[in-house]
């Protein structure tokens, strides 16, 4: 089997491209023939497909990048299967992704949200995101490497550190989690928030917003945003530092630094809804906070990074679901006990490790890949 796998390569440390990287290093590892270009590079994609001649083009991203994930191969003759995440709403390019002989996605969820704007769910796979379970360890806090994360964050040995992670802090339930802390702050044991986003501008505005609510809380002196370009090198003992990891994200196709988070033995507060049907068990290696509710949109403006070459206004044919919101005080029940409780914290965190190990690791990701290859498509 020959594998051209299409993504954001050389990765960044983003999700999408971590994604693809992890895949094509467990194919290497099984011995198959994979190379890695960049979706955006037609050059550089045709000269793979003039020499490497591959068996299929796997291509990671959501179903706006159709045109270099499926067009693009497509053009030249050969044979593409994207493995695809979702925005919560499918535009454009249902034809094309009607056409393919196999799509794979993250989660039941991005399945079910294919299935539900007209993709032919008899042609969808759900192939979950790999995780290197080898890199992605427990580690004791007494470790220089997680000692030294702490320190520099401004979290004391006494002090339990709450975390979550994300390209801003909002979408990945930050605000709900600020207002749960608030309202279990007199309760709880001494702890401290730390949201780590990535710098962009639409982040900083989202950070001014976000400190301002923690301030108008009054917990603003125990809430610390850090906004730095780091690598994966570094993500395995941020999550280490952490006591907690709550990120009850508004929308989530996968929630891969969750699973991560689970891999490093921490427990999770996430919300009960989207992939994390998949991916946490609710009261054994996570705590999973009710849906309070369903932001829902008849109308939106999609342009040209969905199909479209100018800015067009759509009339959706029915109410869909932008993103969701999880129970405050759901988010602070499940804080409360786990800040509470050390050992329901361990016993948490290593049964989610097991449970990562056993369904996520990027090998066996890898052979389900493969395995997938040969019973749908024939190639061996």
């Amino acid at each position: 089997m020959k594998v051209l796998a299409i993504y954001d390569y050389p990765p960044s440390p983003g999700g999408l491209a971590t994604q693809g990287q992890l895949l094509c290093r467990g194919l290497e590892e099984l011995g198959v023939d994979v190379h890695s270009a960049n979706l955006e590079s037609p050059q550089e994609k045709e000269w793979y497909y003039n020499w490497f001649k591959p068996d299929v083009v796997v291509g990671v991203g959501f179903w706006g990048h159709a045109p270099h994930l499926l067009m693009h191969p497509l053009r030249c003759g050969m044979k593409p299967v994207p493995w695809l995440v979702a925005d919560g709403y499918v535009a454009a390019y249902n034809d094309a992704l009607n056409a393919l002989d196999l799509i794979l996605v993250t989660s039941n969820w991005v399945k079910e949200t294919y299935i539900r704007d007209g993709i032919n769910g008899d042609i969808i796979e759900v192939l979950p995101v790999g995780c290197d379970t080898g890199n992605f360890i427990p580690r004791d806090r007494s470790d220089p490497k997680v000692k030294s994360i702490r320190e520099a964050l401004g979290v004391a040995d006494d002090q339990l550190m709450i975390l979550t992670v994300g390209g801003d802090a909002a979408s990945k339930g930050a605000r709900e989690v600020m207002q749960a802390l608030a309202m279990i702050d007199q309760e709880a044991p001494d702890w401290k928030y730390i949201c780590k986003v990535w710098p962009q501008p639409r982040t900083t505005l989202q950070n001014q917003v976000d400190l301002q609510l923690a301030q108008e809380l009054g917990i603003d002196k125990k809430v610390t945003y850090t906004a730095n370009v780091v690598t994966r090198n570094f993500m395995p003992y941020l999550l280490a530092a952490c006591d907690i990891y709550a990120a009850p994200s508004r929308l989530e196709g996968f929630g891969m630094i969750q699973v991560e988070a689970n891999a490093c033995g921490k427990p999770v507060i996430a919300i009960d809804a989207m992939a994390f049907s998949d991916t946490m068990v609710h009261g054994k290696t996570a705590l999973l906070a009710s849906v309070a509710e369903e932001i829902k949109i008849s109308e939106t403006v999609l342009g040209e990074g969905h199909g479209f070459a100018e800015p067009r206004h759509i009339i959706l044919p029915y109410l869909r679901t932008f993103d969701y919101r999880a129970s405050v005080p759901d988010i602070g029940e499940h804080l409360l006990t786990l800040m509470r409780d050390p050992a329901l914290r361990d016993r948490m965190g290593m049964a989610g490790r097991e449970h990562v190990v056993e369904l996520f690791n990027y090998q066996k990701v890898a052979k389900r890949f493969v395995k997938l290859m040969s019973t749908r498509l024939g190639i061996e």
